[in-house]
This record gives C-alpha cells, sequence and structure tokens, in this order.
C-alpha cells in the first residue's frame, strides 16, 4: 500500500472500477508494479532489478485459483483506461493455516495517492475474503513509517500484532521495519 499522503477535503475521491485481474492485464500490471518497486523500494520486498527482468506472462500465477491455487485473487482498479491499482490475496493449502489470508502486492499509481483507491481495493478484497467460508483471519504487512496506509488498514479493522524491525534491506543499506497486522473475518 502506497498512500503516504493523507486526503484533503479538496481533494475528491475517484470512483474506479474494480474487478478481478485477467490475463489480458499481465502488461499493464507488470508496468504498473515495475513502476511502484522502482518508485518505492521501500515498501515491497521484491526489488525492482530482478522483477524488471520478468516478463508479464510471469504474473499468471497472481490470476484467481493462480500458483497452485495459492492465489486466491488479484483485484484491479482502473480509471479511464488505466490500471491505477491493485491488491492480491494468497492463503495456503496446509490443513493448520488453510483458515488464513494474506494481502500482499497492493499498489495504487503515485498521482492518486488519498483519492480513495486504495480504500476501494481494501474493502472489495475484504468482502470477497468474507465470502470464503474456510477463512477466519486476513493478515498483511505494510511499511511501518507509511503512516497513511497504517490508518487505513486500522481504518477496516485491522490491528498490529508486531512489527519486524529491519524486514527489508535497500541497496544502500538502510533498514526499514514493517508493521504485522490481522484482521478478523468472522
Amino acid at each position: 500500500m502506497l498512500e503516504n499522503s493523507t486526503p484533503s477535503p479538496q481533494r475528491s475521491q475517484l470512483d474506479c472500477q474494480i474487478r478481478l485481474m485477467r490475463e489480458a492485464d499481465l502488461p499493464a500490471y507488470k508496468q504498473l508494479r515495475d513502476g511502484m518497486l522502482a518508485g518505492h523500494p521501500e515498501a515491497f520486498t521484491s526489488d525492482a532489478r530482478t522483477e524488471l527482468l520478468r516478463d508479464a506472462e510471469s504474473y499468471r500465477g497472481r490470476l484467481s485459483g493462480g500458483d497452485g491455487g495459492a492465489n486466491l485473487f488479484t483485484l484491479t482498479a482502473w480509471l479511464d483506461g488505466q490500471l491505477v491499482g491493485a491488491i492480491s490475496c494468497e492463503h495456503e493449502a496446509r490443513v493448520k493455516v488453510r483458515h488464513v489470508a494474506h494481502i500482499v502486492g497492493m499498489m495504487v499509481s503515485d498521482g492518486l495517492h488519498g483519492r480513495g483507491v486504495g480504500r476501494q481495493l481494501l474493502q472489495r478484497a475484504l468482502m470477497l475474503l468474507e465470502g470464503e467460508p474456510v477463512l477466519e483471519l486476513v493478515t498483511l504487512s505494510v511499511t511501518s513509517s507509511n503512516l497513511a496506509a497504517v490508518r487505513l488498514y486500522e481504518s477496516c479493522g485491522f490491528i498490529r500484532y508486531g512489527r519486524l524491525m529491519g524486514a527489508i534491506k535497500l541497496p544502500d543499506g538502510r533498514l526499514v521495519d514493517k508493521d504485522l497486522m490481522s484482521r478478523r473475518l468472522r
């Protein structure tokens, strides 16, 4: 989640089309992801240089039911025919933890932070997760210094249960902490 600015009263909230990612969306998804990784290295565990080498087809596992069923879905946000945001949800098939889902890869185009795109994606993802009878809990990690994202997650019912100090080591040697958050689905 990359919303580093707080919404101001003057900024209108956008009404995006939120839908499941389709195979035809993979090139746009790669373009958005590559831009986010390059512009916000502190926000993602993946690094831009490695991910640039991947082709769009390599993200096929992010489609609903992809990666052997580990990826529940990826939602995309579209505004005027442009992909402006995405969020993925995953889970494991192991019996003892299959009731837990994980939100990963939340991203919103830079020019749209604080305009409600991230909230729309998150709310739709939570609605879909709540519709899965086996799921009871959803987790995520967020860069601790990304206060706007932390506030968004808290406003949607997530609570911080820990902090992973030095979770990400940037190329310049800086360490970035991640807050670990969860929300009950039922």
